[in-house]
């Protein structure tokens, strides 16, 4: 892949303004939906992990169902659900859309990528011995002081790996992002929207370079979990 484009071609490819929008609309809408997903998963796989509550393997089955699902499934499921056909002609009529824009790309990448991230994180916290929890509830801590003093801090390895591979996967999120988000050149158009688009018109100096750079991420990506991951996933 790398020997179809020239040198030239990928640094006037990699500087250019389109691919800097690009770039830092993958990174901006990124940074947002894995903060999103963070924030959600800690508690549901928490949750998962440790509590028992009516109904709990139907909504694993639920989490998981992402995860088996084609892509683009997903994509089109969240396209008439925020579209015309679900929820999106209610918002309309209040001014508020969903699709064809930054959010509807923050709200993709953040439905394919939760259900990652809660899997991750409850086999951390299914790796941490309830004893130190135990202890800390014997001493006269409330659940949440234990939590944040015992729980946080012992998963915090699992946390860091989780919160990389989200990044990775929001970064990397194509099919979602193109039926939700648009697709639109200059406005929608993350990395792998890019890469698609280009290869599409025959600009393959602009799709190789959006591709180099995707490989580059998860690269680093790999390379980061194989040093600081805990053991387990490592095993």
């Amino acid at each position: 892949m790398v020997f179809v484009t020239t040198p030239e071609g990928f640094l006037e490819s990699i500087f250019s303004s389109e691919f800097a929008y690009s770039i830092w609309l993958t990174i901006y809408t990124s940074l947002i939906s894995s903060t999103l997903v963070v924030l959600c998963c800690i508690p549901m796989a928490y949750s998962l992990s440790r509590l028992e509550f009516p109904g709990k393997w139907f909504f694993r089955v639920i989490l998981d169902i992402p995860m088996a699902l084609p892509e683009i499934v997903v994509g089109i499921a969240l396209l008439m659900f925020l579209g015309n056909y679900g929820l999106g002609g209610i918002l309309d009529s209040i001014g508020i859309n969903f699709v064809f824009n930054t959010l509807g790309i923050i709200i993709a990448e953040f439905f394919i990528a939760l259900p990652y991230a809660i899997k991750m994180l409850h086999s951390t916290f299914n790796y941490i011995d309830t004893r130190y929890e135990f202890v800390s509830r014997s001493l006269g801590y409330s659940d949440v002081a234990t939590f944040f003093n015992i729980t946080l801090p012992l998963s915090k390895q699992g946390l860091f790996a989780t919160i990389i591979i989200t990044l990775a996967r929001c970064m990397g999120t194509f099919a979602a992002v193109l039926f939700v988000g648009g697709g639109i050149l200059h406005k929608t158009d993350t990395l792998s929207i890019t890469m698609y688009l280009h290869l599409s018109t025959g600009n393959m100096d602009m799709a190789i370079t959006a591709g180099i750079v995707l490989v580059l991420i998860s690269i680093i990506t790999i390379t980061i979990m194989e040093k600081y991951a805990p053991k387990t996933y490592n095993q």
